[in-house]
């Protein structure tokens, strides 16, 4: 069903006039030279705009609907180094995909390098572009089934300098952290309050009583 509401642009209504790679290195900084087709029938002007470009990448909130509990990660974040509590961040389960990779299982093995979780089942929240006015990372979002019982410890992959700490914490306890401020990244954010929408209808879907 058509909503006129929403515009019909499509991939032929920009051009790129040119492109440079201004560095390359664990991300690849890039100038466009482009120009798009605006609101009105025309186009824009050429314009110039810098634009970080990294791989695509997948979180997971993994969740235990037998005990209602959940798990997160803390580790040092380069990018929080101006919080002014700390740069190190209460996250979820992440990572980035290689193109031969299925998003789902990227997700099911990051679970397991990360807080050794065994993923039981998936179910999709929803997938999004992180920050587009500066960045071109798509992000793939998922809650995971797991048994939180024997979760907990420091993990990561010694080869990529990961330090994770992985803890379980009850899902009101989690919520009440977000309202305080305390979780500040959006994959994280953005599981939660889909959790606390569907947490029951979740747990009929996977027939947890």
């Amino acid at each position: 069903m058509s909503d006129e509401r929403l515009q019909s642009f499509t991939q032929n209504d920009y051009e790129i006039v040119k492109r440079e790679v201004m560095f390359a290195g664990f991300f690849r900084m890039v100038r466009y030279h482009l120009r798009y087709r605006q609101f009105n029938g025309g186009f824009s002007q050429i314009l110039s705009r810098e634009l970080m470009e990294r791989p695509s990448a997948v979180g997971i909130l993994p969740y235990d609907p037998v005990l209602d509990r959940i798990v997160l990660l803390e580790q040092f974040r380069p990018g929080a180094i101006a919080n002014p509590q700390s740069p190190w961040l209460l996250e979820i389960v992440a990572g980035v995909i290689t193109p031969e990779e299925k998003v789902e299982m990227v997700a099911k093995r990051e679970a397991f390098e990360e807080a050794n979780c065994e993923v039981l089942d998936i179910y999709p929240i929803c997938e999004y572009f992180v920050s587009p006015g500066g960045s071109n990372e798509y992000f793939w979002l998922f809650c995971g089934r797991i048994d939180s019982s024997n979760i907990g410890g420091i993990h990561g992959l010694q080869d990529e300098n990961e330090d994770i700490r992985a803890f379980t914490l009850s899902f009101d306890e989690a919520l009440i952290m977000m309202q305080e401020g305390k979780i500040k990244t959006s994959p994280a954010i953005i599981s939660l309050q889909w959790l606390q929408l569907n947490r029951e209808w979740l747990k009929q879907l996977w027939q947890i009583k």
